[in-house]
């Protein structure tokens, strides 16, 4: 799991850290942060980790055990 979400969200921080810096140049770390953390929370949590969850939630979860 902690594998799947690093792949999924290292582009999102990549991507949405330029597109900050870009429209905000001489502001200082946290001034940026101020404004990227909120969309990057957003996105991890409305789209990333659903469509993990769709797509590998029996494989976390693990299998159920039949009943005899």
């Amino acid at each position: 799991m902690a594998l799947l979400m690093t792949f999924a969200v290292y582009p999102v921080v990549v991507v949405y850290a330029g597109i900050v810096a870009a429209f905000t140049p001489g502001w200082e770390f946290w001034q940026r942060s101020l404004i990227l953390v909120p969309f990057m929370a957003s996105t991890i949590v409305f789209f990333i980790v659903p469509f993990i969850q769709t797509r590998f939630g029996a494989f976390i979860a693990g299998k159920k055990k039949a009943l005899a």
